[in-house]
């Protein structure tokens, strides 16, 4: 039920909606249907905003109605499986820009929470912002040892005008998933779940200061990707205080060509540094704009690119991105069947899919792009059809996913806005390969098993008890059975390797348990542990799932 003080803002909206000839939007939602009665009271929407497409239309309402719709808006455009790409494109656009808060302000809340006047903190601080969002603003200032600094700094009262807003968002997505009739694929619940989550993470700037120096310790070198240092005793969960970086917004190209820089080099180095963040750091700047990524124009003979803003950062589960960096090799490959079966395994799709109709549908999707030349190929576009064409057989998105979508989709934009003619399969590719060959090598599962090895001996005595579950389970017959010929045998197969599973794991565990034993009780002679324990790990892997190509 809506909560009744809300009623007055929700009539704003509606109000807002119908100014922008948003008639759809509210006759979705049941209380706003009465407005209908009084439509004719309001004036008509001018000509210019009449003769708008629905995506501008839309944007302008957002902007109009304040910074956390605006922010909501900048979600709803990363949803590309949900809404239109036209909407999608419009709502790409928007801006989140607000009028900067009073200096004098801002320095009332570096002196409160650094304990100490702004004098003592800084040789200068400048009180008019540098720049100023609805979450924070921006001040330049100088350390004591001469380093140039900026300050970025919260709002104040912005977490009481946030949780109020939040309230709103999630009574209008509370309407919109009871009358609306596309509510099921547009779930406003979860758009605004999403919101809430991304705007609590940019309310904590010690949050931001770790991302920041996590990122930039990934790209220590500095060679290709740039991140200011934190300054991590000026910074708080209210004050953030960066190392003051100097260049150009990525897109501006006027600048970028004056500065004599190889544009087609540093779009290709831009695609791979985005694959090198999700696939070899497992870490990415998921807010990569062209405002926040900055091209470092002093250095013409190796260009490179500088990271800002880090209150948006993704991340994926360890078996989400293996999974994901298989489906883009076998998209590389144009290996559909691959693609089919990489999203069962994955569990993004129930093991009760038709692999054949699955199979079938991301080829119809994927074979067109083909035909044209690679260099015209958007990696992107394609991921965000075959992202729609999947939900048809019940594709579960996850919002990490979500976020790479979008990050993609804004690096490249970057790369052809650098370069139009930039082939991003051709860069893409042996990246990609290079990655997975480093990650996957015979020397990295060696130092992955070492670190591990400790915690296998410690669980070793426990796993006799876990299979004896596991074959109960098995025994207890709760399997869906399915008339499909292809998923009964993928059933007999699952079984198959259950119990190839089940005698290697046991086998692996009396060996494991032997080894610990034999080391704990003569850890002089430790020959017959070490070779009981390797013994058992190969025990292990012996019973361990193929992959299947």
């Amino acid at each position: 039920m809506t909560s009744l003080r809300l009623v007055p803002r929700l009539l704003r909206v509606a109000a807002v909606l119908l100014k922008y000839q948003l008639d759809e939007l509210v006759d979705g939602a049941h209380l706003f249907r009465p407005l209908k009665l009084v439509r004719p009271l309001f004036p008509k929407p001018s000509a210019d905003v009449r003769g708008l497409p629905r995506g501008a239309r839309l944007r302008l309402a957002l902007t109009e109605l304040g910074p956390i719709f605006v922010k909501a808006g900048q979600v709803l455009s990363t949803r590309r499986d949900l809404v239109p790409s036209d909407v999608a494109d419009e709502l790409a656009l928007l801006q989140d820009q607000v009028p900067p808060f009073p200096g004098a302000e801002a320095r009332a809340i570096v002196e409160r929470e650094l304990k100490a006047p702004v004098t003592v903190l800084y040789a200068s601080f400048d009180e008019v912002a540098l720049a100023s969002a609805s979450i924070a603003q921006v001040h330049a200032a100088t350390l004591n040892d001469g380093r140039e600094v900026v300050v970025k700094v919260l709002r104040p009262g912005i977490d009481k005008r946030i949780a109020r807003d939040v309230d709103l968002l999630h009574a209008l997505g509370g309407l919109a998933q009871r009358w609306h009739p596309n509510a099921d694929k547009i779930r406003p619940l979860e758009v605004v779940a999403e919101v809430e989550k991304m705007l609590s993470n940019e309310l904590d700037l010690q949050r931001e200061g770790a991302s920041a120096s996590l990122l930039r310790r990934n790209f220590a070198s500095g060679v290709d990707l740039y991140v200011p240092e934190v300054h991590w005793d000026y910074s708080t969960e209210r004050v953030l205080t960066l190392e003051r970086v100097h260049g150009v917004s990525a897109d501006d190209v006027a600048a970028i060509d004056k500065a004599g820089l190889d544009r087609k080099r540093l779009a290709a180095k831009g695609v791979r540094l985005f694959y090198e963040q999700v696939f070899r750091d497992n870490f990415f700047h998921a807010d990569a704009h062209p405002g926040n990524i900055w091209v470092d124009t002093s250095r013409v003979d190796e260009p490179r690119f500088i990271a800002l803003d880090f209150g948006i950062m993704g991340s994926l589960p360890e078996a989400d991105q293996y999974w994901l960096a298989e489906n883009f090799i076998a998209l590389f490959e144009r290996d559909y069947a691959r693609i089919a079966q990489l999203h069962v395994a994955a569990g993004w799709m129930p093991a009760t899919v038709r692999i054949d109709e699955l199979e079938a549908a991301v080829r119809t999707v994927c074979e067109p792009y083909f035909t044209r030349p690679l260099a015209q190929i958007s990696i992107a576009e394609l991921v965000v059809k075959l992202f729609q064409t999947a939900r048809r057989f019940e594709l579960t998105l996850q919002p990490q996913l979500i976020l790479l979508q979008k990050t993609l989709l804004n690096i490249e934009g970057v790369g052809r806005m650098l370069d139009p003619e930039i082939d991003i399969w051709a860069v893409a590719h042996p990246v990609l390969r290079r990655i997975l060959r480093e990650r996957y090598s015979m020397r990295a599962t060696l130092r992955d098993v070492r670190r591990r090895l400790p915690e296998w001996i410690h669980s070793a005595p426990r796993i006799p008890e876990l299979v004896r579950d596991a074959l109960r389970q098995v025994a207890s017959g709760q399997r869906q059975q399915v008339a499909d010929p292809l998923a009964l045998a993928m059933v007999r197969d699952d079984a198959r390797r259950m119990r190839r599973l089940v005698a290697c794991s046991l086998l692996g565990a009396a060996l494991l348990v032997f080894a610990a034993l034999v080391g704990t009780l003569a850890p002089r002679g430790m020959w017959p542990a070490v070779v009981a324990g390797l013994a058992g790990l190969a025990s292990f892997a012996a019973g361990w799932p193929r992959r299947t190509s």
